[in-house]
């Protein structure tokens, strides 16, 4: 039992209270006099509901900080050390406007805001009624669903902690911490977890919400978890695998796959280091460093230097066996995290600026190209680029929905590291996403794409006979196809948006915004929350029953956010993980 904030959890579910006591098999008597004490306490206890909660606290059964490793480290790489350094600000200097007119504004904007709070609320009702168990709510059938390799720890459960508290919904958030700290990660159907999934939506999850609201049962239940994926990282290079498979990492059995999507194994940097800062314990931090030195290492001897591969053989450490290189599906948040790491360690390790500088350099040299439009928009997309060793790197123009988070990436890399172009780059990158989203008839772009494209980044002149010949002609003016129609609820198109806003003060994304949700709402609403869809080149749309737990991390947080004060979740004070979780930055 957790009796630092035992008020709320007695006065509004004093029966959960006793029971979850009584699964404790031991020490039931004295559990109860501590019950019947703090009853008799919470009229002595001030009322300060937002610092003053308590939880019934159940360990995991399985310790994993008592598993020897197979493969141990004679001695930790430490946190840097020292003050962090005075970082440029990211985020505008934004004014208060009391005039009639920006009162105006504010009104508008809070009723944005309602309007985005009650698609979260609706949606998670609906998740709450199918029970905290399931990973993941059917839209449509209104079932419970577990999805394979998350181990039905209730992904929504924990990712959708920071929104609930973002949005003051306090009593929920509670409810849903109280929950989320009697997880037993030992308790699961699957032999073996996604170690990157669960450490951006769980870790993180957990991580986001105890520095939000300071509660130390989720920092606990955090460290748990933590201390069950660092066996990751006990192989014999100390490579994490794709999936962390718990008879393996016992029985000291566990090797670095050969074809792993190199975003799954690198990208834990993030809540490995906030770990390690809240815990004082280095191997966190250690575990991580290592991948980035191999990162450091290969980066400039892969087939298209300064980038590293879509897949990974880390059990060999040979970064140079597979030549396709992008930003979208399997890479993406390796390239995300390079900045944010930076942020989150104030600035006082260099390699983080190194590695990002000469990957976006590459980027823009290779992957970075402009769409052919009647109207010669100023936009640009991130393709993707295969080398091979006669005709070296070859550009396909295909957008994906999961590379729109490079505008934000674009934008955050200009502002640490004082490189004014790349916020120039940024911008058009969420500018193309945006278009993409008009462009389709349910005002949403699709999962993947391909589009005509320009000779170089500059002008070109729109091509009729192009379009007729090459194009699906039934899509709007610049399209090739729409190859994969989907919307999966994704939140990288609202994220730039909301992180563009952020960092330059111009209102016309807060209008971008609004208009992606309204488009979005219409288009995947069900009776009961909302729903991925079949295709957005379809009005009527067809819904598949899905609901994945960043609908409520990040696509309705990022949507809720924009419309916010800028003061909440301030980029100068935190730093998000690729599933929208706060990380507050040192200060």
């Amino acid at each position: 039992m957790f009796s630092e904030n035992v008020e709320w959890q007695i006065q509004h579910s004093p029966h959960e209270a006793i029971m979850a006591i009584f699964r404790r098999k031991t020490r039931v008597l004295a559990s109860l006099l501590l019950v019947l004490s703090l009853y008799l306490l919470v009229g002595l206890i001030p009322e300060h509901r937002d610092t003053l909660f308590g939880f019934t606290y159940v360990r995991t059964s399985y310790d994993w900080s008592k598993q020897p490793l197979r493969y141990p480290i004679s001695e930790y790489t430490p946190l840097p050390t020292g003050r962090p350094l005075p970082l440029p600000k990211v985020q505008y200097a934004f004014a208060t406007d009391t005039s009639p007119k920006g009162t105006a504004r504010e009104a508008v904007l809070a009723s944005r805001r309602a309007e985005v709070k009650d698609a979260f609320v609706k949606s998670w009702t609906s998740y709450k009624a199918v029970g905290f168990g399931y990973d993941e709510l059917m839209p449509v059938s209104g079932e419970g669903t577990d999805t394979p390799g998350f181990g039905g720890w209730g992904s929504t459960l924990v990712d959708s902690l920071s929104t609930l508290w973002i949005m003051g919904l306090k009593d929920d958030f509670y409810e849903a911490a109280a929950a989320a700290v009697t997880i037993d990660w030992a308790v699961t159907k699957d032999s073996s977890c996604n170690f990157f999934e669960t450490t951006i939506r769980h870790l993180g999850g957990l991580l986001g919400a105890y520095d939000l609201s300071l509660e130390t049962a989720l920092l606990e239940k955090a460290i748990e978890l933590g201390d069950m994926l660092y066996f990751a990282y006990d192989t014999p290079n100390h490579m994490p695998p794709f999936w962390l498979d718990f008879s393996d990492a016992k029985h000291g059995d566990q090797v670095a796959g050969n074809h792993d999507p190199s975003a799954s194994v690198t990208s834990s940097s993030l809540e490995f280091t906030r770990l390690a800062q809240l815990t004082g314990n280095d191997k966190y931090y250690d575990a991580i460093n290592r991948v980035t030195l191999v990162l450091d290492e290969w980066q400039n001897k892969t087939a298209l230097p300064g980038m590293w591969p879509t897949y990974f053989d880390f059990a060999q450490l040979q970064l140079d066996s597979d030549n396709s290189f992008t930003l979208g599906a399997l890479a993406d948040s390796l390239y995300e995290y390079l900045p944010k790491t930076f942020a989150i360690l104030g600035g006082l390790e260099p390699i983080y600026e190194k590695l990002y500088r000469g990957a976006m350099d590459t980027v823009i040299n290779n992957l970075l190209f402009r769409p052919m439009t009647p109207d010669q928009d100023d936009l640009l997309f991130t393709g993707n680029v295969y080398v091979s060793s006669d005709i070296g790197p070859h550009l396909t123009a295909e957008g994906q929905h999961l590379a729109c988070f490079v505008g934000g990436m674009f934008g955050l890399g200009s502002k640490l590291f004082n490189i004014p172009e790349h916020l120039e780059i940024g911008e058009k990158i969420t500018r193309g996403c945006v278009w993409a989203y008009d462009a389709m008839p349910t005002g949403i772009m699709p999962e993947i794409f391909n589009l005509l494209k320009c000779p170089t980044l500059d002008p070109c002149e729109w091509d009729e006979d192009e379009w007729e010949n090459e194009a699906n002609t039934q899509l709007a003016k610049g399209f090739k196809n729409a190859r994969d129609p989907r919307y999966l609820l994704r939140p990288e198109a609202i994220e730039s948006v909301f992180l563009m806003y952020r960092m330059t003060g111009n209102t016309e994304y807060q209008e971008m915004a609004w208009r992606m949700f309204q488009a979005i709402r219409k288009a995947t609403e069900t009776p009961l929350a909302f729903s991925s869809i079949q295709s957005v080149r379809e009005v009527d749309t067809v819904k598949t029953d899905s609901m994945e737990s960043f609908w409520l991390a990040e696509t309705l947080r990022y949507f809720y956010l924009i419309f916010s004060s800028p003061d909440l979740i301030n980029l100068d004070e935190y730093v998000l993980n690729t599933e929208a979780h706060p990380l507050k930055r040192p200060r």
